[in-house]
């Protein structure tokens, strides 16, 4: 039976009737139970007789609220997931208990959710891989287009260099200089947009150029544990882990001001995942919202099933951690 025919099989009275059926019950037994005792009501009304008034009557608004919690709780707990719920955290449900309008608008929610969490993963992953495409595309026309260019024009300055008169050999150099500065620019910028070494030579060693690269430009202190025993993973997860940990350092470079930054990568104990770790000593994240970097990551690891957290480190600092699940037929390359 589907969502909607369930939830129509399960359809009853209206919450407004039921809260009226549940006070008519609690204080059609509260009467019957006043009736059938031997207390009576004089008047003027008695001490005595007032307490058992107050007695009874308690009993039944204690009676009266508890039944109403147990109806209208889950209304309260379904306000709260909707205020919180986030898709780029998928898994977020309530427990459907029972039956009748409730338990309906649970069930109905959660069923909205997993609708919306497929179409929002389908969406990202769509869009994600356009945006790899482009980047494979931008970084082909550089190293081919501007990157032949500039080679070309190192090696006319290099022949004008040998010809020139000393007067201009040293600005002849220093133009070299800057076109040689601009074909390195240019390398690695087509290095970050397309990871050739990733397809060529593995994930180990291209987190390794990536954090080489990172000690390289930020001047912080860099250690590295990657692991080389690793459960199989597909190429689409390869890729996220690559772009979570390339994201994750520019972050560390941007924001974090750390002179030190660790890069984990190891199998977890099980053996059925992958965990990346990037660890930083810098200023941390502050009280502020998730920036788009952090958001993307999160995009990136929902479409391989992984679990991404961020948060302060014990000892001061910024962690990430990315769990992926390994391949499960390991032959997805």
């Amino acid at each position: 039976m589907d969502q909607g025919s369930r939830l129509g099989a399960g359809r009853g009275l209206p919450l407004f009737w039921r809260v009226c059926l549940v006070n008519g019950a609690v204080l059609a037994v509260g009467t019957a139970v006043l009736a059938a005792s031997p207390a009576t009501v004089s008047t003027p009304v008695l001490a005595r007789e007032a307490l058992v008034l107050a007695v009874g009557l308690t009993v039944i608004l204690v009676a009266n609220g508890l039944v109403l919690r147990a109806v209208l709780g889950p209304l309260d707990r379904l306000r709260h997931l909707m205020e919180d719920v986030d898709l780029l955290r998928p898994g977020q449900r309530l427990p459907e208990h029972g039956g009748g309008p409730t338990s309906d608008l649970i069930g109905s929610f959660n069923a909205m959710l997993d609708r919306l969490e497929t179409e929002r993963a389908a969406s990202s992953g769509q869009a994600l891989a356009a945006q790899e495409a482009e980047r494979r595309r931008v970084a082909q026309e550089l190293h081919d287009e501007v990157g032949q260019s500039l080679t070309a024009v190192l090696l006319g300055l290099r022949q004008v260099a040998d010809r020139a008169p000393e007067d201009l050999a040293q600005e002849v150099l220093l133009v070299q200089e800057t076109a040689r500065a601009s074909l390195d620019e240019v390398r690695q910028v087509v290095r970050r947009l397309r990871p050739g070494v990733l397809d060529d030579l593995g994930l180990v060693s291209a987190l390794t150029s990536l954090v080489t690269e990172h000690a390289r430009l930020t001047g912080a202190g860099v250690c590295r544990r990657l692991s080389p025993d690793l459960p199989p993973l597909g190429p689409d997860a390869e890729l996220v882990v690559y772009r979570v940990a390339q994201e994750a350092l520019t972050n560390v470079a941007r924001h974090a001001g750390a002179g030190r930054v660790c890069v984990d990568l190891a199998a977890t104990f099980a053996g059925d995942a992958v965990r990346l770790r990037v660890v930083d000593d810098g200023r941390g994240l502050g009280d502020g919202h998730e920036g788009a970097g952090i958001r993307g990551m999160r995009e990136r690891a929902m479409l391989v099933g992984a679990t991404l957290t961020v948060g302060p480190h014990q000892d001061g600092g910024t962690a990430l951690q990315l769990l992926v699940p390994a391949s499960r037929t390991g032959d997805d390359r």
